[in-house]
């Protein structure tokens, strides 16, 4: 059997493979489907619509009539309008391992409205370079395409902003760029451009019908994705915001300085472990990279809490106590280098009625002090 070629492009579908759709779909669609009289009864005769490309199965569900155009346009305003579903549990961690190795894309039928509430709200925008929406590519075979097309298709983004202007290997081919969908229809339509589908189980179409469609592999958890896809590379320290943290000692392991207040519960501050972070995990919770800072209440000052904070807060109280103790005025040494025991000088106040002298304690007493202070309390 010849080697798997590690893939280079993951083209994902979004309803049912990223989302959990079964139910929101539907409910969505039920509406369309009294409204126009379709006669759909229950979610697997919806689901069934998934087989071909769903704009053709309406088509042929309106048997021709005049206002199919105003059903395609009715599903895809209540979608805006009403859907917003959940994602896959796993899945979110599964895009950001991804987005480093390879460039993602996301082909749907549903409106890229839709789309955008979907991956921002879950925070995965960043990790793709391509979304086409079924409003602006109802053919996903043509939106395929699209994207295999493209001069620039290596390029993708690292869960930030910027797309990755690293020069790739290569670009994206036939053999190295997989669609990751739930229906029979989508892996049909990857196969007749020339690419490679991969289904997952969990979604509108059995594990039995996405291979009987052409299914290379079925996937039955997210976490199976990274190394099918990846082979061994899926488990180098390396994956946007799924970089193990830099070996760092714990902030609760180092003691606060005087005068820098600890922050309780608050760890040392970890990065990706990457000379440069492209994963934009900062300020996010709930990741393997670097923790969200803790913000001060209002009004108040921020706290250090990081190792390196209170190192540098630390030799600043250090440094201003020196300076102050360095400013502050010194008694007078007689000469003979004799402490006098009472002085009075002319004029002046006795010394009972004058501010006390501080003098520098013997250094046997001090040792003697500290060793009071550290020795173990008695056992009751």
């Amino acid at each position: 059997m010849p080697a798997r070629p590690q893939a280079c492009a993951v083209i994902f579908d979004l309803d049912g493979t990223l989302v959990q759709t079964r139910r929101a779909s539907w409910d969505v669609f039920r509406t369309v489907s009294d409204d126009f009289g379709l006669g759909l009864t229950g979610p697997q005769e919806y689901f069934a619509l998934f087989n071909g490309n769903i704009f053709a199965s309406l088509e042929v569900l309106c048997q021709g009539r005049a206002d199919s155009g105003e059903v395609k346009k009715a599903f895809l305003d209540r979608l805006r309008a009403e859907y917003n579903p959940a994602m896959v549990p796993g899945m979110v961690d599964v895009i950001r391992r991804l987005a480093r190795h390879c460039t993602l894309a996301v082909v749907s039928s549903n409106a890229i409205e839709v789309l955008r509430r979907v991956l921002t709200g879950n925070d995965v925008a960043y990790c793709f370079s391509h979304v086409f929406g079924g409003d602006m590519a109802p053919d996903k075979a043509v939106a395929i395409r699209s994207f295999l097309s493209d001069a620039s298709s290596q390029y993708g983004r690292r869960c930030e902003v910027a797309y990755d202007e690293t020069p790739a290997a290569a670009r994206p081919d036939l053999a190295t760029t997989v669609l990751v969908t739930d229906t029979a229809g989508d892996v049909r339509d990857a196969l007749d451009v020339g690419i490679r589908a991969v289904g997952v189980a969990w979604g509108m179409h059995t594990a039995a019908e996405l291979s009987e469609a052409g299914a290379e592999f079925v996937a039955i958890w997210p976490q199976e994705l990274p190394g099918y896809l990846l082979g061994d590379t899926a488990s180098a320290p390396a994956g946007a915001c799924a970089v193990p943290a830099r070996a760092v000692p714990d902030a609760s392991a180092v003691p606060a300085a005087p005068g820098v207040p600890a922050v309780p519960g608050v760890p040392a501050a970890r990065g990706c472990g990457a000379d440069e972070c492209h994963c934009g995990c900062q300020g996010r919770t709930g990741q393997a990279g670097r923790p969200a800072e803790p913000r001060p209440a209002a009004g108040l000052p921020a706290e250090p809490h990081s190792v390196a904070a209170r190192l540098t807060a630390a030799a600043a109280v250090r440094r201003g106590r020196r300076r102050q103790a360095a400013q502050a005025p010194r008694p007078p040494v007689p000469s003979g280098g004799n402490t006098p025991t009472s002085h009075v000088p002319a004029g002046g106040e006795p010394p009972s009625h004058r501010a006390p002298q501080h003098q520098p304690a013997p250094a046997a007493e001090l040792r003697d002090a500290v060793r009071r202070i550290l020795a173990p309390a008695p056992s009751r």
